[in-house]
């Protein structure tokens, strides 16, 4: 029987990764990224050209632009400044978009369904992330939950990196001989920069950090990565 995953794509480093990682684990993976009006809208194209790239079975770009008028958050409008690492102490910072992650694990849960996909793969994680709530183990066992009694399915929101550090992230990257490509082509940064980003965002500053603390003792990271993905 052919295995078959969903991945909620962004184009960024978590989910490039998490796609590296698949196309070792599933005979197709469809790579989904939403276009929701983001600010940085450049995340798009980055999908498109990483899933080609990476030679993922399917890539579909699925407009909701909808999220966009009804969330409100420095990535759907100009005129809200992306905070910088040290100007935001709300409890939720200006970049969370309220219900993105609902809609996005909900529509690609859908789509599972219909190519009659095992599970759907995000790259939240909660060890290392930006406060927002829907990153949070709790939060995808009950969508998980909810879908499998909405669509009387058996379905898995598989979250690989929900536990990892983001230097832990780094070393995956690394272990799957994708550290290079991982550094240079994905766009995590909230103002659209590819690579290394603009040095001054929340997403930048963790991602620099991760790299660093890895960069600073691979065999460490690598061991501790190993031990809980339990890999050779």
């Amino acid at each position: 029987m052919t295995k078959k995953a969903v991945m909620v794509f962004s184009g960024g480093q978590d989910s490039t990764t998490c796609l590296i990682q698949a196309l070792g684990q599933y005979d197709e993976v469809h790579c989904i990224t939403f276009d929701y009006g983001q600010r940085h809208v450049a995340e798009v194209e980055v999908a498109q050209k990483l899933a080609k790239q990476l030679g993922a079975t399917v890539h579909k770009v699925m407009d909701v632009s909808l999220l966009n008028e009804l969330a409100i958050s420095s990535l759907t409008r100009d005129n809200i400044p992306v905070p910088t690492v040290n100007s935001s102490g709300e409890s939720l910072p200006s970049t969370f978009v309220p219900g993105r992650n609902i809609l996005f694990l909900t529509l690609a849960a859908i789509y599972a369904y219909q190519v009659k996909a095992e599970s759907v793969i995000t790259g939240v994680c909660e060890t290392d992330f930006s406060g927002y709530p829907d990153c949070r183990d709790d939060f995808v066992k009950a969508l998980n939950t909810a879908l499998e009694l909405g669509m009387d399915y058996k379905l898995r929101l598989d979250t690989p990196l929900m536990w990892l550090n983001k230097a832990e992230t780094w070393a995956l990257a690394d272990y799957h001989q994708q550290l290079d490509l991982v550094q240079h082509q994905t766009l995590t940064c909230y103002n659209g920069i590819i690579g290394t980003g603009c040095g001054n965002c929340d997403a930048c500053n963790l991602r620099a950090r991760g790299l660093n603390e890895y960069l600073q003792d691979k065999a460490g990271v690598m061991s501790s990565l190993k031990q809980k993905l339990q890999l050779s």
